[in-house]
């Protein structure tokens, strides 16, 4: 399995997330919860990071992380070798704690920070089916959940823990007390009705954000000579032609040919295709290729067609 990748530029904002290994508690109890926060208050003070919001939930955490000094790997690889060796000498065990490396995903906050704080902190009311909308009697415990940083922004809490940055508070309002209550009043919403989420929106399973965003990130993937980030970079690059060739032939009457395109140019799974045109199994969308590929030999009228599909390929791709 591919390593995630890691991107780092000062200023960048984070979502991160952790599950525990073989997606096991990676907290026993309340203690194990305050040892974690004192770690992450710990991070804050050694590397310097901004904890904008977080949430832990059984067997994994939420955190919302900005890094001035563009050094995410540092601190929460810092943050979670730390919380383990603690974890372990209280629990007399040993071993790795968390499932892998950490999830990072760089979100646009002015875009997204509003709706990523409220996504973080309904963790623990939010039922298996993202999309579904929050049982209404779930509303009061979300009230009287103490792990995360809800409370603050609801001004539940009668102090927020000196490291929590509560900057992104703003986006509710200028003053504090509306901004509370804005935010208290949006998280209302959720419990009335389902609403969209914007990870339908993530892009390269790095970036949550415009188009600006976007390009900076892919830059800095491509710049870097890792194995990861080269297998990044292709399966970025295969899926911008699928879709390249897919709008190619999306107005093509004859399936033949659309299939042929898609598999020869587009590089698609004949088995993938096979299920979308309902075939029994792949074999039958390779006839169909060599089929094609046979009667263009003799028909000058198809010949032209699939040079032409080829040609505006070649032309996009350069």
């Amino acid at each position: 399995m591919a390593r995630p990748i890691r991107i780092e530029f000062a200023g960048a904002v984070y979502h991160v997330t952790a599950r525990g290994n073989e997606r096991r508690a990676i907290f026993y109890g309340d203690e194990d919860r305050q040892v974690f926060l004192t770690t992450v208050g710990e991070m804050v003070g050694r590397f310097g990071v901004r904890v904008l919001a977080y949430c832990l939930m059984p067997n994994h955490y939420h955190l919302v992380l900005g890094t001035p000094r563009a050094n995410l790997s540092a601190a929460v690889g810092w943050l979670q070798l730390t919380y383990t060796a603690r974890f372990n000498a209280r629990h007399r065990r040993s071993g790795h704690l968390f499932q892998g490396r950490f999830k990072a995903v760089v979100v646009a906050a002015d875009e997204y920070g509003r709706w990523l704080v409220e996504y973080v902190h309904l963790n623990p009311v939010r039922p298996r089916q993202k999309t579904a909308p929050l049982a209404a009697e779930k509303a009061e415990e979300l009230a009287g959940f103490a792990w995360s940083s809800h409370r603050d922004y609801a001004g539940l809490r009668r102090k927020p823990v000196e490291w929590l940055s509560m900057d992104w508070l703003a986006y509710w309002g200028a003053e504090r007390k509306a901004a509370q209550a804005a935010y208290r009043a949006e998280i209302g919403r959720w419990f009335v009705g389902a609403k969209a989420s914007p990870w339908a929106e993530l892009r390269g399973g790095l970036v949550l954000g415009g188009e600006e965003l976007w390009a900076k990130v892919r830059g800095l993937v491509e710049g870097k000579q890792g194995l990861d980030e080269t297998r990044w970079t292709v399966t970025q690059a295969a899926g911008a032609l699928r879709a390249r060739v897919r709008g190619l032939v999306e107005a093509e009457p004859d399936t033949r040919v659309r299939i042929w395109a898609r598999v020869k140019l587009g590089g698609e799974r004949p088995v993938e295709v096979a299920q979308e045109f309902g075939y029994r199994n792949q074999s039958g969308v390779g006839q169909v290729v060599k089929r094609v590929e046979r009667y263009a030999k003799k028909d000058v009228e198809l010949q032209a067609k699939l040079q032409r599909l080829k040609d505006n390929v070649c032309n996009v791709e350069s």
